[in-house]
């Protein structure tokens, strides 16, 4: 019987290779290498023939770079000292958290996050420099100051900021945690900062239940063939693999909403359709995925990175990576 088995499984192969079957390649998780753990909140971007990661994960916003999307290695640190203003402005921070980076204008625009764990005395700072090449002559980050700003009596917590361009070429700036859920500001595309007296608009909540808070945070907005996609990570992130962190998506027709879901449940009453989760149950490798970045690339691929704990080494922070595919109803999926 056993010889059996072995000639009908030899005979499949067979007529598998015969047929040109091939095995499906790695996903590009699979393939990542190098310095890749101890990421948080990570944001992307390329120039030229690099591919950048700026991530919390150290003092002051930690660099990556990578030539091909797939081994990495651990740059400098972007900022070399809290700004004077920030310490000021958010007594106790020792740290920078939670990076955003796009060009725009001529610049690449760096906004980072100042607070202290669970507090929403907050800020949002901006940095800018001509080039993310750190070997270039012109590199160097300038800090720009302060942007946005919350204080005990805000309802809204200024961290995690992500910077959007609509169609209309207008900028905002999309950010906030807990509290109230998130916001959205419109800015100066001149100075990169809201107008004095802007007023938030709220784009995500979730509303508390009986039994304590429920978290939302981390906004990106994804704009893709005349929708505005907004990611927001649910739950609690930063207990290792303990962490319930997972990611949803909605989208909307205009970039100040309203965001609904797959099955039109709204983001401002806490909906959305799940876009990373952890592994299944059967895994269980990497848990509580979120907080979530994304960039197109020249060819029009779309990646979102994110941090997830890595079960197998810890529970450390690890860096992810994964293109997005537009399904035909117009929604995305990670391809992990």
């Amino acid at each position: 019987m056993r010889a059996l088995r072995n000639i009908i499984g030899l005979a499949a192969l067979v007529a598998a290779s015969a047929a040109g079957a091939e095995p499906a390649p790695a996903s590009l998780n699979a393939q990542l290498s190098g310095d890749i753990t101890h990421v948080h909140d990570p944001v992307i971007i390329r120039e030229g023939d690099t591919y950048y990661v700026f991530s919390t994960g150290g003092k002051y916003i930690v660099s990556r770079s990578s030539k091909d999307l797939k081994h990495w290695t651990a740059g400098d640190t972007l900022l070399k000292e809290l700004p004077a203003w920030a310490t000021r402005a958010v007594p106790g921070a020792g740290d920078l958290w939670a990076p955003d980076i796009s060009f725009v204008n001529g610049e690449y625009r760096l906004y980072y996050s100042v607070s202290t764990f669970g507090s929403n005395r907050s800020a949002i700072g901006l940095a800018t420099s001509p080039t993310l090449n750190p070997k270039a002559a012109n590199y160097g980050w300038t800090d720009r100051g302060l942007v946005v700003q919350s204080v005990p009596e805000s309802d809204f917590n200024a961290i995690d900021p992500n910077l959007v361009v609509d169609a209309e070429g207008k900028q905002w700036l999309a950010l906030g945690s807990f509290w109230t859920g998130l916001k959205l500001f419109a800015l100066d595309p001149a100075t990169g900062k809201p107008a004095p007296g802007t007023k938030p608009l709220s784009i995500a909540r979730r509303p508390a239940p009986a039994g304590g808070p429920a978290p939302v945070e981390a906004p990106f907005i994804i704009p893709h063939g005349g929708w505005y996609y907004l990611l927001a990570s649910y739950d609690y992130c930063c207990k290792g693999v303990n962490s319930t962190y997972y990611t949803v998506v909605a989208r909307s027709r205009s970039v100040t909403g309203p965001y609904l879901g797959k099955d039109g449940s709204a983001m401002m009453q806490g909906g959305g359709s799940i876009f990373l989760r952890a592994d299944l149950q059967e895994q269980q490798r990497f848990r509580g995925p979120g907080h979530a970045g994304a960039f197109t690339d020249r060819d029009g691929t779309t990646y979102v990175v994110y941090h997830a704990y890595d079960r197998e080494n810890n529970g450390v922070p690890t860096m992810r990576i994964a293109p997005i595919r537009w399904g035909a109803d117009g929604w995305p999926v990670a391809q992990n």
